[in-house]
C-alpha cells in the first residue's frame, strides 16, 4: 500500500500511535532501530533524523559518524501485538549528511543493484522466498533450551505437531500486517517450520524477510518458545534453508518464459542461471554467511551442495519448478536464512545479469539424483561442491570482480572484515567435540 506524509500522519494520531521505530538493517542482517514519540514523527518523514552511524556492524569510523535515516513511506505499518501503547514501523534508507545515499546501508545495496537490471530492460526482479526456522522451548528465565516444542515431521498435524498454534498465530499476525500467506506447514526435522508468503518485488521481499523474522520471534516469545533462524541447530537433523524463487519481469512479462521451449524457459532464463552457477561459489559467502551454515550445507540432509540445475529433481542448488507462464522462475536453494536478504538478493541479481550480459552458456541438467552419485561420477558430469565452510568462501568472494561490484568495495570490506573475526573465533575456540574426543584418548 501506498503512503504521503500526511496519511501516515493522520493515521499515526487517528490510531493513537505512541512510538515509531525507525528501522534499518546492519551488514550482518541484523534489524536495527531508533525508535522516536509521535512527535518526532513529522521530522522523521521530512528525513531529518539523525543517527551515530559508528555504532553500528560495517558501517562508518567514528570520525564519520552522522548519518541520516529515510524512512520508506510505503513501509508504514502498525504493530498489532503492542495494543497497550501503540507502536509503528517505518523502515528506512541510509544517507549521508550530504544527501548521497550511504555505500554501505544493505538495503541501499539492492536498490543499486536494480538499477543496474533496469537499466539492462528488466523492470522487476520477483522473489518468493521461503525461510525455515526451529521451535525450542524456552527456561524459567526465558532463556532457549535444546528441548524441542514437538516431535512432527513433514505435514504432520497436531497433536504431534505442538508448534500449530504458535504457527497459526504468526500467519494471522502477519496477515495484520499485510503478508498474503500462501502456506504454512511442518517441515521435515522435530520442530522445525515453514511458512510461505506470496513472492513481491525484490526489495519488498528483502522488508518482508526482515518483518517475517521479528514477527516470527516475537509471536514464539508469547508461546514460551524460542525461534531460531540458526542453518543447523542440531546435529544430525535436517537444517533450516530459504530457498529463493526468482525471476525477472518486463513491463509485466515475465522474461523467462518461452512457450516455444521444450521446458518453457527463455534464453535469459538460461543465461541468468548460468550466472548463478558460475558466481554460486563466491556467492556462498554472502548467501550462507556463518560458520553454521556449512554445517547444513553436507550430503545426506537434503541440503543443495552441488552446483547443478535440472528441472526434473531436487538435489541440484537450481530447481526449476513445474509452473510456467507468468509463474516461470527458478528456485535458488542453497541460501539460508541467516543470510542478509538485501545483500543476498542483489548478488544473486548481479550474478544472473552477468549470465545474461555475458550469454554464457548454461550446462546441461543434472537429472540424475546427484546425492547418491560417486565424486569421480561427479567430476565426469562436470558438477562442483558450494564451499566447505566460512573461510573457503570468503576466499572464493574476493577472488570475484563481478560480486565485488554487486556489494561495493566499502561493503565488500567491511563484510569480509567481520566475517574473518567470526571465522577466527570459531578456529581459535576449543568445543565440546574435542574434548570429548581427545580428553581421555590422549
Amino acid at each position: 500500500m501506498s503512503y504521503t506524509k500526511d496519511d501516515i500522519l493522520r493515521i499515526a494520531k487517528e490510531e493513537n500511535v505512541r512510538f515509531i521505530r525507525l528501522q534499518f538493517t546492519d551488514l550482518l542482517g541484523a534489524i536495527k532501530n531508533v525508535e522516536i514519540p509521535f512527535s518526532q514523527l513529522s521530522k522523521a518523514l521530512d528525513n531529518k533524523m539523525m543517527f551515530d552511524g559508528s555504532s553500528i556492524e560495517g558501517y562508518v569510523r567514528i570520525e564519520e559518524s552522522d548519518m541520516y535515516l529515510y524512512p520508506d513511506l510505503d513501509t508504514w505499518v502498525i504493530f498489532p501485538w503492542v495494543t497497550d501503547i501503540r507502536v509503528a514501523r517505518l523502515i528506512c534508507d541510509v544517507y549521508m549528511p550530504d544527501g548521497t545515499p550511504f555505500a554501505g546501508d544493505p538495503r541501499g545495496i539492492l536498490k543499486r543493484n536494480l538499477k543496474e537490471a533496469e537499466a539492462m530492460g528488466f523492470t522487476e526482479m520477483m522473489v518468493g522466498p521461503e525461510p525455515e526456522f526451529f521451535l525450542f522451548r524456552t527456561d524459567e528465565k526465558g532463556n532457549p533450551t535444546e528441548e524441542l516444542n514437538d516431535q512432527g515431521g513433514y505435514f504432520d498435524l497436531a497433536p504431534t505437531d505442538l508448534g500449530e498454534n504458535c504457527r497459526r498465530d504468526i500467519v494471522i499476525t502477519l496477515e495484520e500486517m499485510g503478508f498474503e500467506i500462501e502456506a504454512s506447514h511442518h517441515e521435515v526435522a522435530p520442530g522445525q517450520h515453514e511458512i510461505d508468503f506470496k513472492y513481491a518485488n525484490a526489495l519488498q521481499a528483502a522488508d518482508q524477510i526482515q518483518t517475517f523474522k521479528l514477527v516470527v520471534r516475537t509471536i514464539a516469545r508469547q508461546h514460551g518458545l524460542h525461534a531460531t533462524f540458526m542453518p543447523k541447530p542440531l546435529f544430525g537433523m535436517n537444517g533450516s534453508g530459504m530457498h529463493c524463487h526468482q525471476s525477472l519481469f518486463k513491463e509485466g512479462t515475465n522474461a523467462f518464459y518461452d512457450e516455444s521451449d521444450e521446458i518453457g524457459l527463455s534464453e535469459i532464463a538460461r543465461y541468468y542461471m548460468a550466472g548463478i552457477l558460475k558466481h554460486a561459489r563466491s556467492m556462498a559467502a554472502v548467501t550462507n554467511p556463518t560458520v553454521n551454515s556449512y554445517k547444513r550445507l553436507v550430503p545426506g540432509y537434503e541440503a543443495p551442495v552441488y552446483v547443478a540445475w535440472s528441472a526434473s529433481n531436487r538435489s541440484p542448488m537450481v530447481r526449476i519448478p513445474a509452473s510456467r507462464g507468468l509463474s516461470t522462475r527458478i528456485e535458488l536453494r542453497n541460501p539460508d536464512p541467516t543470510a542478509n536478504p538485501y545483500l543476498a538478493l542483489a548478488v544473486m541479481l548481479r550474478a544472473g545479469l552477468d549470465g545474461i550480459d555475458r550469454q554464457l552458456t548454461l550446462p546441461k541438467p543434472i537429472d540424475r539424483n546427484i546425492y547418491i552419485m560417486t565424486e569421480d561420477e561427479r567430476i565426469d558430469e562436470g558438477i562442483p561442491s558450494l564451499p566447505g565452510d566460512l573461510k573457503e568462501a570468503l576466499h572464493d568472494l574476493l577472488r570475484d570482480d563481478i560480486m565485488i561490484t554487486a556489494l561495493g568495495e566499502h561493503a565488500t570490506a567491511h563484510f569480509y572484515e567481520l566475517k574473518e573475526i567470526e571465522w577466527d573465533m570459531y578456529r581459535t575456540q576449543v568445543h565440546q567435540w574435542e574434548r570429548d574426543q581427545y580428553m581421555t584418548l590422549y
